[in-house]
Order: C-alpha cells, then structure tokens, then sequence
C-alpha cells in the first residue's frame, strides 16, 4: 500500500493537481563588510545588505499572492511503500473534519502558509503550490511540519497570512489579515520523509507580526499526553483543511476540533510500525469509516497544532487518505520529544542566517571587532565590523524578537549598557542608532544574555553585581526589561558565568558557571520560571578548566538543535565542545579544535 503526505488539498471547488517538491539548492548568506558607523563611541557594523535581498518588497509579495489564489492546486504529495502496517487497511496522507467553525481571535496565533512555484515561466497554466497551517511561537517564527517546508524555497516562494480567520480568497482578499515574507526556514536534520518522522520546522518571517504567539510545550511534560488527564481529554486542533471525505474542498473559515489524546499503545495497535512511540503522538475518537461520527485531522490542516492548556503540544503530520477509514486516528509531531531542537530557531545568535550560532570577537591590539561565521564544525573567514574602541563586553541577542541579531554592549568609560539593533528595509537595511539600556554599570562584574529564563519567549538579561548578587531583568520583547527580580547572592565564586540557550534540550535557557578557585565548571539548568527558582540546583559537569582563559557560548554553533560551547586555552588554541543535550557530565562531545591564534581577540561575545 502507499503513503503519502499532503500539506492541503484543491481550494473551495477547485479541480485537484498534484505540486511535487522542487530541490533546493541552500545558500549561506553573509553579512557584508560595508561599515556604517552607528554607536557611542563609534564601533561600525556590516550592514547585511546580503541578507535582505531575499526579503520580497511589497509589490513581489503583492504578486505573490495573486499568484497563490489562482493557482488552482494547494497540496503537495509524496508516497512511499512500508513494509508492514497498522490494522487499518488504507493509505496514509498528512492532511478538520467535524468540529466547528472558529474565529482569528480564538486562536490568534493560527497562521496560514502558501507556497506557489510558477515553474519558470511566464505561462500561468504550469503553476503549482501548496497550502499549510502553522502557529505563530514568536514574532517572526512560525512552527509547522517539515512536509511542508522540505523540498520548497520559501523565501522565494512562499508568504504566510496571520490575522484572517478565512483563508485567502480567490480574488486575493486577505479578509483583514497580513501577508508576510519568509527569510529562511529549518526543519529537523532528521526528517524522513517515507517514515514521516521528525516531522517539524520553524520559518523565520522577513518583519515581525502582530499576532499574539502561542509557547511550545516542554521537553517534561508528560501531563499533556496521558489519555487520564482532563488537559489531554480536551486537546484542540485548529486548521482549514478538508471537512469531508468525499470533497477535495478545503475549509474557507478556520475550523476547531476536540481530539482526546490516545496512548502510545492505542496508537500503535492502529497503526503498527508506521507510528513511532516517543516521536509522535494520536488523537482521536477513532474514525467511523465514514464522515457522520468522525472528528479529525484531514488534508490542508498540515502544519498546524494541537493545544493543550494554552500550549502546543502536536504538530498536525498525517492521518489515512479521506481521513474516516474505520478505526484510524489523527497522527501529531509530539512537540515535546522536538522542543529542544526547536527552540534554538526562535533564539538563535545567528549573524549570516543559516541557522548556525556564530562568533563575535573583538582583536585587541587594533579593537576592531570581527564576525566568524560558523559553518557547523568550523569557522569561515572573518568579516570585520569596525572599530570598537571603548567598549569592554559585547553580548549577541534579538532582544526584540524580529528575526535578525542584535547587540548588547558596555562603554568602558562610562559603564552604559546599549542595545545595537538592525532594522532591515527594501533597500538592505541599517543599523538603529544605539539605545541606552542601562546607566553606569561599571561595578557589574558579569553580563548575559541567555536568551528567555523566564518561559515567555521574550530574550532576558542577567547580570551579577559588585556585591555578587545574581539578579534577572525580564525582557519585554522590544529591547525594554521589566524591574529587576533577585535570583540569589554568593555568584562572586564564579569568573565565567555565559549561556545563550538551552544545553539540556528541554526548551529553556540554561548557563554555565566556573569556579574561581577550583576552575570547576557548573551547569545551572533553567526551569523557566523567575526569581529564586529560575535555576535547579547547579550540577558539576567539568572539573579543573583553569586551563581556558576564555570562553563563548552563543547557541547552537553546529546547528543541530543543541547549545555548544567553545574555550581558548592559554596558548590561544580554540576548541569547541558540542553540545549532546544531557545535563550531566557528559554535557559535551569531545572537544575539537577551530584553530590557533585566538589569543590576538579580548573580547568574545
């Protein structure tokens, strides 16, 4: 029997093409080297003309959704032959039916994705695309499946709609909604497409939205997925998919359905070897082989999530064809196995947009700073930034949330703390004049940027005064912190504390501390709460790095979904240590080299 996938189906009464994926080639997009001086006392920046390019002015995304309301065709398929099956005697595809209709303000984090490829050409007949649903997880990020986005280019395709509860009409009305370009897009390395495993991605949108977005679940929860409890009894699943097995129209106005969730057992009885404990989760009631007293997930609601409590818990990846073959169930990415993974891409320190944490360094004999790019498991020729004279620590973070990497940074003369955004246009973009963050931090013997410690998806700050206090300042998301929250005294033992991430793979920020005087090195993983209880009980995971005289830890530098960390020794050999997603000693893979001659840099940020 086949598989096959599919992120949407023919729209309204619509005639059915099949859009098979197109190959992508990926590009690395660098910042330039071209200097505009923009911050107090004059450091200079690239201004990452090459990045914006790919972001479509409003007469392209304009005609891009033209394109994608004439095409007649909005499914995209892919199938393949198992080996054994489940005791449903039927083709799977990713594709509500039942349920009833629902409102944008319901759901304001509901967000449609098209993608249309005109072949080439300028004959219109040859078009093809897709349609999916996704969630807005943060201002410009969007989870989906990785169906949707594998095999598509959707920075040159592609838009997503947020704000319509109806889907984008024939004549191109976006009933009240925005339509939004994509920067770059991610779906798990692991993604299979004949198992239909992994199934998960994030696109990065080219401006933020308005949209109010929705958390991913945690890498913990085990709550949300046992069938006794009444969070798991009530899960809701949101799209515009097909809301009939004898009908390739889609939904014009988003739809809700309560999906009960199943055990991994009942789950596995149904489908045998095609569902993948721990990588997926079923929700039902179980299909009555026909459309009267079936509830479920069908063609074009790909993408889209399952809620419980106010939290994603599934991913919509597939079910069987029509949807309503007697006994089958609804089949969910299980966002919590994937949050690890996921979470990176809404938090990244990425400077050349490839989904890779890279470098900030400054050369101290000259103080002009340098970009190195990471490029996985090494690093690419440096880019120069400019001169920063008079400046003593430099932290990367997006602390407004929109896609595109910041900078914090500390005046030596006078202790200010400012934050350098870019502000990307038509035109490339340009680096904002700073803004002033914090006045007369000279006594402040350690500042981070870990990214959100507090669990609302805005990047925080921590920062440990003279008198060795740890405190939290709460990010708003638009470069502002809320007042100051104690976390605790006695952080003067430590002369490193750095993060940027989560090194344990549960979704939440974590750092990392070494000792003074034993040089021992400890893991403060992040709970995601505030105060006193931001951080569980520290765990050794190295002993005796006094041997390193710096270190950087800006993300996922390999891009694997988990944090890494890299440490100069005195020689000035840098050396990378992967991260392995264990909050253990084991922490890291075993380290391996970047270079020599990284003592010529005084500031790592």
């Amino acid at each position: 029997m086949g598989i096959s996938m599919s992120g949407g189906t023919g729209r309204h009464r619509r005639r059915l093409r099949i859009a098979l994926p197109v190959a992508v080639a990926a590009a690395a997009l660098l910042a330039t080297s071209a200097n505009a001086a923009t911050v107090v006392p004059e450091p200079q920046a690239p201004v990452k003309a090459a990045a914006t390019a790919s972001t479509p002015s409003q007469a392209e995304l304009e005609q891009r959704v033209a394109e994608a309301a004439a095409v007649v065709d909005t499914s995209r398929t892919a199938t393949r032959t198992p080996t054994s099956g489940g005791t449903v005697d039927t083709t799977i595809s990713p594709m509500i039916i039942g349920g009833t209709t629902t409102t944008i303000s319901s759901a304001p984090w509901m967000a449609q994705l098209w993608y249309t490829d005109d072949q080439g050409t300028t004959d219109t007949s040859d078009d093809t695309g897709f349609f999916c649903g996704g969630a807005v997880i943060a201002p410009t990020k969007i989870l989906t499946a990785a169906h949707c986005v594998k095999g598509a280019d959707w920075a040159k395709g592609g838009f997503v709609v947020t704000g319509a509860t109806q889907l984008l009409s024939e004549d191109g009305d976006l009933h009240g909604g925005t339509a939004t370009g994509v920067l770059r897009q991610w779906y798990h390395p692991s993604y299979n497409a004949d198992t239909i495993d992994n199934d998960i991605a994030v696109l990065t949108l080219a401006t933020p939205v308005k949209a109010t977005p929705i958390r991913m679940t945690t890498s913990t929860d085990t709550a949300s997925y046992d069938p006794a409890t009444t969070g798991a009894k009530s899960a809701k699943v949101y799209g515009w998919g097909r809301t009939s097995s004898t009908s390739d129209a889609v939904s014009p106005t988003l739809k809700t359905a309560t999906l009960p969730i199943k055990s991994d057992a009942t789950c596995a009885a149904a489908y045998g070897s095609w569902f993948i404990k721990g990588h997926m989760t079923c929700a039902g009631p179980p299909a009555s082989g026909r459309d009267s007293g079936t509830t479920a997930i069908c063609s074009g609601d790909s993408g889209g999530p399952l809620v419980v409590n106010g939290r994603i818990v599934g991913v919509v990846s597939w079910n069987v064809t029509d949807c309503v073959a007697k006994g089958a169930y609804s089949v969910f990415t299980k966002v919590s196995k994937y949050v690890g993974a996921a979470y990176p891409r809404v938090d990244d320190t990425n400077l050349s947009f490839d989904h890779k944490a890279d470098l900030w360094v400054r050369k101290s004999s000259t103080k002009v700073g340098y970009e190195l790019d990471s490029k996985g498991t090494t690093l690419a020729a440096r880019l120069s930034w400019g001169d920063w004279n008079g400046v003593n620590l430099v932290r990367q973070t997006d602390l407004n949330r929109d896609g595109y990497q910041d900078l914090v940074y500390r005046v030596s003369a006078t202790g200010d703390v400012y934050w350098l955004r870019f502000v990307p246009s038509s035109t490339g973009g340009a680096w904002a004049d700073p803004k002033k963050v914090f006045t007369d931090w000279k006594t402040r013997t350690r500042i981070v940027t870990p990214g959100d410690v507090t669990g609302d998806y805005k990047p925080d700050l921590l920062s440990v005064d003279s008198a060795g206090v740890l405190w939290i300042y709460p990010g708003k998301g638009d470069g502002s912190f809320a007042a100051r929250v104690r976390v605790g005294g006695g952080w003067s033992q430590y002369n490193q504390l750095l993060g940027h991430g989560d090194f344990t793979g549960d979704g939440k920020a974590d750092v990392l501390a070494r000792n003074k005087s034993t040089g021992d090195l400890y893991l403060y993983k992040g709970t995601g709460k505030s105060g006193t209880g931001v951080f569980a009980a520290r765990v050794k995971v190295r002993t005796n790095w006094s041997g390193y005289n710096a270190f950087d830890a800006v993300g996922d530098i390999t891009g694997d979904g988990r944090a890494d960390l890299v440490a100069r020794t005195t020689a000035g050999t840098l050396y990378l240590y992967k991260g392995t997603g264990k909050a253990t000693s084991e922490i890291f893979a075993t380290r391996a080299s970047l270079g020599t001659g990284f003592q010529q840099y005084d500031i790592f940020g």
